[in-house]
């Protein structure tokens, strides 16, 4: 297919147009993460300083009260996990046919 010298006129900057379009895209694409990881580390750190901040009052709160039953049950839980027998580890397996 061959183009004549009026086409060409058109198509070039067209072309140009395009590659300048695209350009902007992808810029706009990598200013919005940009920002977006701008946000999460923001957040990130506030959720950091909240929890140094109110750690002093969880310290002391905790004292003063016993287990619950969540800390009670995963403890139980633990325990299992640790006391369950493995199906075949320290047993002997016969592999004769």
């Amino acid at each position: 297919m061959s183009l004549k010298a009026i086409e060409l006129q058109i198509a070039i900057p067209k072309t140009f147009e395009a590659g300048k379009i695209a350009e902007q895209k992808q810029q706009q694409a990598q200013l919005a993460q940009d920002s977006a990881n701008m946000q999460t580390e923001k957040q990130a750190l506030k959720s950091k300083e909240t929890v140094l901040k109110s750690s002093p009052y969880a310290k002391l709160d905790g004292d003063d009260q016993q287990p619950s039953e969540e800390s009670q049950q995963q403890e139980k839980k633990e325990k299992e996990q640790q006391q369950a027998k493995h199906p075949f580890k320290g047993s002997f397996v016969d592999y004769s046919g």
